[in-house]
């Protein structure tokens, strides 16, 4: 008996098995649960679907979060296999590639508005059709990263989505809280996925982190499912409107002793 035990809920933005909506995926079924998964059309099909099926998913959708209808669809769909929910993962962000290089003030309207709508917005609706069909003491739990609060060099456009959907997060934990639905975010350290190597400098990203972070590590898949877990889970009954880090510590120091060092010789 894992305690996620009888809990339902449905996870927005799995894609591989290196990404970290998988690896919290992992833990809530590890813990129990049973859970409906989404994929964005259908090339990304066959990816999702051997990761649901060997997690006995009995909801395996296409949908596209910008579209207000297929998201409206999967919690009908989900309302009418499992009857209320207990937990909602948001784990969709995107934004054209070349909007994530060079210089941030070149981001053109096209680039603005699609990072804020797939990435930011998309909260909103979930939330808004999840809401009807959410058991009292459920969570919301989203996706963010420390760019929504810092200048992250080649985050650009994705850094300012990040930081709307950290405040729309507290917006919807006040709508919200009154049914007893808890909506948080959490923030996780760089971790190797398919999305973050699209990100150019994101190796020196991870070191960087390793440097500053109290831990001297970066965070694994395991360390990030484990606070996601504690998100979706009872675990976490008194926290909503909260931006929770799992990064080892990075978001809390200004400078590591090393960063300082350098500094030091070369004046």
């Amino acid at each position: 008996m894992g305690i996620m035990t009888g809990k339902k809920g449905v996870i927005f933005g799995v894609s591989n098995t290196h990404g970290i909506a998988y690896g919290i995926a992992q833990q809530l079924y590890n813990e129990g649960a049973e859970i409906a998964f989404t994929y964005a059309g259908e090339a990304m099909e066959k990816r999702v679907k051997p990761i649901a099926e060997g997690m006995n998913a009995k909801i395996i959708m296409s949908c596209d979060v910008t579209n207000e209808k297929e998201v409206e669809a999967v919690f009908k769909e989900c309302e009418k296999i499992y009857g209320k929910l207990d937990f909602v993962v948001h784990a969709v962000a995107f934004a054209p590639k070349e909007s994530l290089m060079g210089r941030f003030i070149d981001t053109t309207k096209e680039a603005w508005d699609i990072a804020m709508g797939v990435s930011a917005y998309s909260l909103v609706t979930v939330s808004k059709y999840a809401e009807p069909v959410m058991n009292e003491g459920s969570s919301i739990l989203a996706l963010t990263y420390l760019g929504s609060v810092l200048s992250v060099p080649s985050y650009n456009v994705m850094g300012v989505a990040k930081a709307a959907l950290e405040s729309s997060m507290r917006f919807l934990a006040v709508d919200l809280g009154r049914k007893g639905i808890r909506v948080n975010c959490l923030s996780s350290g760089p971790v190797k996925t398919l999305a973050s190597m699209g990100i150019s400098g994101f190796s020196k990203m991870l070191k960087a982190a390793v440097m500053r972070a109290p831990l001297k590590k970066n965070v694994s898949l395991e360390d990030v499912g484990k606070a996601g877990l504690y998100l979706a889970s009872d675990l976490s009954s008194g926290t909503t409107g909260e931006v929770i880090y799992c990064d080892c510590g990075c978001h809390s120091s200004y400078a590591s002793a090393e960063e300082m060092d350098v500094l030091s010789n070369a004046e």
